[in-house]
């Protein structure tokens, strides 16, 4: 179907804009030889896992549904890492990933002797203590009292025996210049122990796709560790992959009036797009305005009883009306894997845009996915 013929509230995923951040990807894969692999905690959907396949060497987890789900619809290399292990779910586990990776030496302790035993690789998560964000402490493993990685203080040496590979991770959406000074860090407190490993894992948060990336320093960095440590290098990297590669369609509902004008979506701010209220941000939306740069000013909402259902305020060009169709940019990555049924909203439909501008619906959803989570 077109486009404009979608029903909503739609999720789009356009396949040509996740191959350009693939190939963009896969030329930093070949100029360096590390390996990329895809955090599917930023975007799952799989049914572009044959897609993701041919650029990317896997799939990394933060659980076990995370794992099978990699496992099965992408095949290759299936790393995870949690903070802890259940043990009612560390067979299941180890049967389908090839890369353990343990946040603790008591974690490390209790699993790793069955995870070697069944041939896969263990690793060990640090934290360099390195905090590089500004203004995203909900997104900082280096924060103070950070549950994410054992610090210098609890490091043991004793206990690395069969530990195979160290893992960091500590930026979301930044820049090679903070994955540099971590490296820094690294180096300073865990250097004498990198030699005797196998492979090294950046983690994610790399914004590499986005256009004022500095693919050279994230470059350097790569083959720094590489010819200094002869260490395999791993990326996994979420949003990089499908960064402003997809659209949330929606329909204005009605309008309202209370000092300001008001626009009522059939989407919904904390139901479908739950990390612009996390971070927070500003989504971008086609054909719109900042607030004054166009004659017609509107604060779109939701249609949650929670008050502070509101996307932001944006101007146009036109008053709006009920039936007129508005597209969200930026929509693919952290939509899908966190929205929820919150006052019985219904889940958008989701589909996928080909590279010749037509759209499938991959699923829609109804009133049993609402129901079915509530026991």
């Amino acid at each position: 179907m077109k486009f404009e013929e979608l029903p909503t509230p739609c999720y789009v995923f356009d396949e040509g804009l996740v191959e350009k951040n693939l190939k963009i990807l896969n030329g930093v894969m070949e100029r360096t030889g590390c390996k990329i692999i895809l955090a599917q905690k930023a975007f799952s959907m799989y049914k572009m896992y044959p897609l993701i396949a041919k650029y990317l060497n896997g799939t990394a987890a933060s659980g076990l549904y995370e794992a099978r789900l990699g496992y099965e619809e992408m095949g290759k290399e299936n790393h995870i890492f949690s903070p802890a292990y259940r043990e009612d779910e560390i067979d299941a586990i180890i049967s389908v990933c090839d890369h353990i990776i343990f946040n603790s030496f008591s974690q490390l302790e209790k699993f790793k002797d069955k995870a070697l035993q069944a041939g896969k690789k263990v690793g060990l998560r640090i934290n360099p203590e390195c905090s590089t964000q500004i203004g995203h402490a909900i997104y900082d493993p280096c924060s103070p009292g950070s549950r994410f990685g054992v610090t210098i203080e609890h490091f043991r040496p004793d206990l690395l025996d069969g530990v195979s590979g160290l893992h960091f991770h500590t930026l979301c959406q930044q820049n090679s210049d903070d994955l540099e000074t971590t490296l820094n860090a690294v180096e300073e407190k865990f250097g004498p122990w990198l030699s005797q490993m196998e492979w090294i894992n950046f983690g994610g948060g790399h914004h590499i796709t986005r256009e004022d990336y500095n693919i050279s320093l994230l470059e350097d960095c790569i083959k720094k560790v590489q010819d200094k440590y002869r260490l395999e290098v791993y990326l996994e990297p979420g949003e990089a992959i499908a960064l402003n590669a997809g659209y949330l369609v929606t329909t204005v509902l009605d309008t309202h009036h209370n000092g300001i004008e008001i626009a009522i979506l059939d989407t919904s701010a904390t139901c479908h797009m739950p990390d612009m209220l996390e971070m927070p941000y500003r989504p971008p939306l086609l054909g719109s305005g900042e607030v004054g740069e166009k004659p017609f000013m509107y604060r779109l909402s939701g249609q949650t009883c929670l008050t502070g259902d509101t996307i932001g305020d944006y101007s146009f060009d036109q008053p709006l009306k009920s039936g007129d169709r508005l597209i969200f940019g930026d929509m693919a990555i952290y939509t899908m894997v966190k929205i929820t049924t919150f006052n019985g909203m219904a889940l958008p439909a989701l589909s996928i845009r080909d590279k010749d501008g037509d759209c499938h619906i991959v699923h829609q959803f109804g009133y049993e996915d609402f129901k079915m989570r509530l026991g």
